[in-house]
């Protein structure tokens, strides 16, 4: 298991576009991913799951993965929530 705990840079939130996005780029990994907020585990590759947890600019999550590929996803998968998401704002 590989955990990395990140902060959400955007200037709106998770919402349709780049949710599809993440969960477009966590379905490339073999390894189970999961976001972690308090209270709450969601699949990395549920749509429904990302999108109903309300991740917005701000918020801290623990992006957690388990199998073979799991440390690249995880670095990944939180570059994409502190660097890129920003990045698809603008557009």
């Amino acid at each position: 298991m590989y955990q990395k705990t990140v902060i959400v840079v955007s200037d709106s939130s998770l919402h349709a576009r780049p949710a599809s996005e993440f969960v477009r780029l966590a379905s490339t990994f073999r390894s189970e991913l999961f976001v972690e907020l308090p209270g709450k585990k969601i699949n990395a590759k549920s749509i429904i799951g990302v999108l109903s947890a309300g991740i917005g600019n701000g918020v801290e999550v623990v992006i957690t993965g388990e199998g073979i590929d799991s440390k690249e996803a995880v670095e990944r998968l939180c570059r994409f929530l502190s660097e890129e998401l920003q990045e698809m704002d603008r557009y």
